[in-house]
């Protein structure tokens, strides 16, 4: 049996955990500050045609029915509790509802045809000026309602 020694001043060693210390810290720095992109903070999202928004449901692997529906919201310049919280769904997925707080809004709505997660599945597009702004996925039913980010449907960003 060997054994294999090495002699290091205290000064030697204190450089070198100093060094894997700074390492450290630069990768921790750099991903925290540098998250996974999706789809929304990679580019801008144009929805000014229903061809445009239904192209990009079928962008995540969902097949959205042919028929839309369409309501007008203004976005309110406080957010409430149900505000905050879907605003942090947008935010998980790259979008943010906070600029444009006061401005007006379209929310398309599409039945998804192929969603294994029940019949009553529709997605949600919030578009401002022709651009994307959030997105949704949901059943509304009250027995197994659930809004979740529209991501891909593989569950992948």
């Amino acid at each position: 049996m060997q054994i294999v020694t090495i002699k290091a001043k205290p000064k030697t060693v204190f450089g070198l955990i100093l060094a894997l210390t700074g390492i450290i810290v630069i990768i921790l720095t750099f991903t925290l500050n540098h998250p996974e992109k999706t789809v929304s903070a990679s580019k801008s999202v144009s929805c000014s045609t229903a061809d445009e928004r239904r192209s990009f449901i079928k962008s995540l692997g969902y097949e959205p029915d042919i028929v839309e529906e369409q309501k007008d919201i203004i976005i309110p310049k406080e957010f409430n509790e149900v505000y905050t919280d879907y605003n942090e769904i947008q935010k998980q997925q790259g979008f943010d509802l906070e600029p444009y707080r006061g401005k007006a809004a379209v929310i398309y709505t599409y039945k998804i045809l192929n969603s294994d997660k029940g019949e009553n599945v529709i997605a949600n597009l919030v578009v401002c000026e022709d651009k994307l702004i959030g997105a949704d996925l949901c059943d509304p039913s009250a027995d197994d309602g659930f809004l979740i980010a529209l991501i891909n449907k593989d569950g992948t960003a």
